[in-house]
This record gives structure tokens, C-alpha cells and sequence, in this order.
């Protein structure tokens, strides 16, 4: 009877993309998919480690999957956390039969006493350019790059995930076509920087996006900081299927940005976002905030709200400030107080719910392309898998194709559309 294996994915679309291609490395051992983590005779939990609150979630999971599993489990942890605390988590938790890093193979060992021991490690894996298996829905997510070049005060992605290594083009597009999707979407720490740790030295990421277009309808990028967005770059999205900019602002008042260790300002984001809705007016923005980090002040606070008021995003997410050990920011004076932080969230928070009700009322009686993910659901330009809003649509509509549909009404974050009858 073959044995079977259970993967719980926690964090950002790039660990998604990583659990696929494990699942890929434990379908060629032989292993099965399981019907639930339950009945799994090996349980993986691929972890992530960005901020406390993820670290919280991803060792509860852990502890209910440790006490969930069949008597004979095997329970296996790899991400974030167990790339960047392996130690701590091995004395931590015995529980866990193995604590997995970036690149080491998964699999069942069996748990017998007499498990022979002193033999050499596996050797990595490539987890990047590992292959992955078809994907299960019309759309996928395609990581192009591993690690982060930049130095933001808060983040400690760096120390864990490594500088960054860009991916050849060849080797995308080869997935591309073994994932056999109608959307992909593009994702990497700092995905506008593609390419530019290659031989060239340059950034790539036009010239990858150009060629991803040639083989798939929709390309869809993730996460470009505003520092890398080019003149270029600006103008191939603008021009795309998909002109949907997710732009890593992180904040706004300028004296904070640099406490930030980050370049910007209010004033040249809303420059650039003019400059993208005169070129597309149809365009459609999201970004994300930190509120709460050191020495941030009301008149920070202050900058920020008029820029959410200003700038009219579609889609925006405010967190919390969460000290990382070893970041610039780890040792940073001015704390804030945590109901002083749940206030200013607060206040934001409702600022843009306001906001994106608004822009998605205003798409009543308009027109679109949407792509069916599944019966009755579907996306358009402006909504990115998993993170944005949905469209229902009939449940006639084929999955996996594109339809013209009529939005008819608004509420919330999702849209209704008839179907426009040729």
C-alpha cells in the first residue's frame, strides 16, 4: 500500500511555490497525496518566519498537526523558521521528527529504533529550479528569484533567505509550460531586481516579462519596490493584459522612510502613480504599510493618512511593526505603544475599507475580461489571486477560459457580472 504525505503551507506566495515543488520531489519518491493531514503517514509544515505573528502561526499549527497526526506520523517542519531557527526548533519541539532547511529533502525515514545513523546527508536540493507538478487551478504562481539584495531596517529576510540569485530565463519559461496555466503570476523578494546578480549585471525583468506574455494570456507581477520601478518597466505593465502594480511602500513621511534605511517619499510615489494612470487610466494599485515602527510620530501617522486619502489605492494591507532580531530596527529607540499602534491601524484601516468600497461601487455597469478560476468565480486585471477581492459570475462559465461579463452590483471587496451575450 503506498504511504502518503500531507503539506501544510503557511506565509507568502513564494512558500506556496516551494511546498509545490517538495510535493513534486515526494510524488517522484513514490509517496501519495493523503486525503487529509490526519490520514497522512508523513506530515509537512512549511513554515514562515517574516514577523512574530507568522512565527505564532506557524508553531501553533505545528503543535495541532503534532497532535492531530496518526499514531505513526512522521512530522516534518521546513520554511522560514526552520531555515532560521533549526536548532532552537529541533531542542524546542520534540515533536517534530525533522527540522528541514532551504533545500533539504523531505521524505519519509521511518521512525524505527534501529534507524541506521552516522550515514552522510542527503545532498540539497535545488528547491528554485526544482520541477513542479501541473498546476490545479487556471493560474500559478512562478518564483523567479531566491533572497533579497536590499537592507530595510525591518527586515530580516536576508539573514535566512541570502542575497539575491536571479533564475534563467529558460529554465522560467520551462515551467511556464509544464504548469500549462492562462495567468501566471511573477513572484521574488524583490522581483523589479531580476537579473541584475546575473553575468550582466543588469536587471531582466522587462525582458522576462515580455517572453513570459509570448507563451501565457496574463502575466501578473508581485511585489516591486518603487526604487526599481523603471520608465520600462512602468510602460510594459501599463500596456499589458494586466496592469496591476503592487508596490512595496512600506511608508510614506520622508524622515521615516529613511529611518527605514529606504528610499521615497510621498511626493515621488504619487509622482509615479500619476504617471502610471496617465498612461493606463485603467490601472490598479496595491501596496502595504508598517505602522508602529520606531520613532514613528503623529505627524508620520498624519503623512501617511493623507497619502491613503490621496493616492486611491485598490487594495492596501497596514501591519504591525514586529522586531526582528538582527535588523537595524531591532535596535532602534522611540518604541511605540502597542495601543497607540492598534489605534493608528485602526484609523487607517477604515480610511482605505472606505476607499476600496468606493472605487469598487464605480465599476458598476462597466465591463470586463474575467478569467474563471472555478465554478461561479472568477478574476479580472484588477484582482490578484488569493489577496484581492472576487468576481461571481454564472456558474455556466467554463473554468480556465476568459468571458465578457457586466459587473451589476458591489459589496465589499467583490464584484457581480452578468454574462455579455454576443
Amino acid at each position: 500500500m503506498s504511504r502518503s504525505f500531507w503539506v501544510e503551507t503557511l506565509g507568502c506566495p513564494k512558500n506556496q511555490v516551494d511546498s509545490e515543488k517538495l510535493t513534486a520531489g515526494m510524488l517522484a519518491d513514490g509517496l501519495v497525496v493523503a486525503r487529509s493531514a490526519e490520514s497522512a503517514d508523513l506530515v509537512v509544515v512549511n513554515t514562515c518566519a517574516f514577523i512574530e505573528e507568522a512565527r505564532e502561526e506557524s508553531i501553533a499549527t505545528i503543535l495541532d498537526l503534532a497532535e492531530s497526526r496518526s499514531g505513526n506520523a512522521e512530522l516534518v517542519v521546513t520554511g522560514c523558521m526552520a531555515e532560521r531557527y533549526g536548532s532552537e526548533l529541533t531542542e524546542a519541539l520534540p515533536e517534530v521528527d525533522q527540522v528541514a532547511g532551504f533545500g533539504v529533502p523531505v521524505t519519509l525515514t521511518t521512525k524505527s529504533s534501529d534507524k541506521e545513523t552516522g550515514s552522510a546527508p542527503p545532498p540539497l536540493m535545488d528547491l528554485l529550479n526544482m520541477p513542479r507538478p501541473p498546476a490545479a487551478a487556471p493560474w500559478a504562481y512562478v518564483k523567479v528569484a531566491e533572497g533579497c539584495d536590499k537592507k530595510c531596517g525591518f527586515c530580516a529576510i536576508p539573514s535566512f533567505r541570502g542575497t539575491q540569485v536571479s533564475r534563467n530565463i529558460d529554465s522560467i519559461l520551462d515551467e511556464v509550460d509544464q504548469l500549462g496555466v492562462r495567468e501566471v503570476v511573477l513572484v521574488a523578494q524583490d522581483l523589479g531586481a531580476f537579473g541584475r546578480d546575473g553575468a550582466r549585471g543588469e536587471r531582466r525583468i522587462v525582458e522576462l516579462v515580455r517572453r513570459v506574455s509570448e507563451v501565457t494570456d496574463w502575466v501578473r507581477l508581485l511585489y516591486l519596490f518603487p526604487s526599481e520601478l523603471s520608465e520600462e518597466l512602468i510602460e510594459t505593465i501599463a500596456a499589458s493584459p494586466v496592469p496591476y502594480f503592487d508596490l512595496s511602500l512600506q511608508h510614506v513621511s520622508e524622515p521615516l522612510v529613511r529611518r527605514m534605511r529606504r528610499p521615497g517619499s510621498a511626493e515621488s510615489y504619487l509622482e509615479r502613480i500619476q504617471r502610471i494612470r496617465e498612461l493606463n487610466a485603467d490601472s490598479v494599485f496595491r501596496s502595504n504599510f508598517i505602522v508602529g515602527y520606531p520613532g514613528e510620530t503623529e505627524a508620520d501617522q498624519d503623512a501617511l493618512l493623507e497619502f491613503v486619502s490621496e493616492a486611491q489605492l485598490d487594495w492596501c494591507g497596514f501591519f504591525r511593526y514586529s522586531e526582528e532580531e538582527g535588523t537595524y530596527a531591532a535596535g532602534l529607540d522611540g518604541g511605540i505603544a502597542d495601543e497607540l499602534v492598534a489605534d493608528r491601524l485602526a484609523e487607517l484601516r477604515e480610511i482605505q475599507d472606505d476607499m476600496s468600497a468606493s472605487r469598487r461601487d464605480a465599476l458598476i455597469g462597466t465591463t470586463t475580461t474575467v478569467l474563471v478560476d472555478e465554478i461561479g468565480l472568477g478574476r479580472s486585471h484588477r484582482e490578484a489571486p488569493e489577496i484581492d477581492g472576487m468576481i461571481w459570475v454564472p456558474s455556466s462559465l467554463e473554468v480556465g477560459q476568459f468571458h465578457d461579463v457586466s459587473i451589476v452590483a458591489a459589496e465589499g471587496p467583490d464584484l457581480f457580472a452578468e454574462l455579455i451575450e454576443p
